[in-house]
């Protein structure tokens, strides 16, 4: 019974892992940095930091981290930038030894006095989104925001919020602060909800010690059963067989006391 439990626990952590895949956080919540900007770029991995590199590509060449650029660290997978320069500015994602890839960042560096904050990963439809235009000092500034070119509005505190954002808002955004200068632009790019189907959705994993426990105690009531009836099955078959070897002894029995004065009276009949 314990192996079967310790199979069963086994098989339901296989069914239950989940697919370790990391992806690139910063220390960050802009993807617009001003020249100088000290920045740690990790890759975050549910399990373990092992076996991930941060790489990038930026208008000279692909590289990794360490490779002229940012000191890596193994213990935390993590590339730490202490002086950023407009030529660090990039694609930078995360690399398996095996050659998985992260989802990547587009990290955009100013030598200029004006930035654009905006979301470092993709925004889910329905979501609330602020946009915030400042300089090296302040966020507090009256701002000039514009989409792909147009202008869309002026906020007095230099943050434009989007109230529940769709998909049409998706675009390529910068701003601008009177007397202060141009942020550079920044794309933003929203992700459609997913649909969840209650047909089609498998039933959540345990995840952690207890609700483990849980399911495999589910799987036991569902699985007991049908191994006890097994067992009993099997047990069952085992004590009637002996009863079948008894059958074939009878039918193979010697012959009788009648049966043994006939042959003596046939055997007598014919020596006469």
């Amino acid at each position: 019974m314990e192996i079967l439990l310790l199979r069963l626990l086994f098989l339901t952590s296989l069914l239950c892992s989940p697919t370790h895949q990391a992806r690139l956080v910063m220390d960050h919540s802009s993807t617009q940095l001003f020249e100088g900007t000290p920045v740690t770029l990790r890759c975050e991995e549910l399990d373990t930091y092992e076996g991930w590199t941060v790489k990038r590509n930026t208008t000279k060449r692909l590289s990794t981290c360490g490779d002229g650029w940012g000191k890596w660290k193994w213990n935390t997978s993590s590339c730490a930038i202490g002086y950023i320069f407009a030529h660090d500015m990039g694609v930078y994602w995360c690399e398996s030894r095996e050659g998985a890839a992260s989802s990547s960042i587009q990290l955009t560096v100013t030598g200029g006095s004006v930035i654009l904050q905006s979301p470092v990963h993709p925004v889910m439809e329905g979501d609330d989104v602020t946009l915030i235009c400042r300089n090296k000092t302040t966020s507090n500034l009256t701002a000039d925001f514009f989409k792909d070119g147009s202008f869309i509005g002026q906020e007095p505190s230099g943050n434009m919020t989007f109230q529940s954002i769709s998909r049409t808002d998706e675009g390529l955004y910068r701003c601008n602060i009177n007397g202060q200068g141009e942020s550079p632009s920044s794309w933003i790019s929203v992700t459609a909800k997913p649909v969840k189907s209650p047909t089609s959705q498998a039933p959540p994993c345990a995840s952690g010690p207890l609700q483990l426990m849980y399911t495999v105690g589910r799987h036991l009531v569902v699985f007991v059963p049908y191994f006890i009836s097994t067992i009993l099955m099997v047990s069952l078959y085992q004590v009637r067989a002996p009863e079948n070897k008894v059958t074939f002894a009878v039918d193979h029995a010697p012959p009788t006391e009648t049966e043994q004065e006939m042959d003596v009276k046939i055997e007598m009949s014919t020596k006469n």
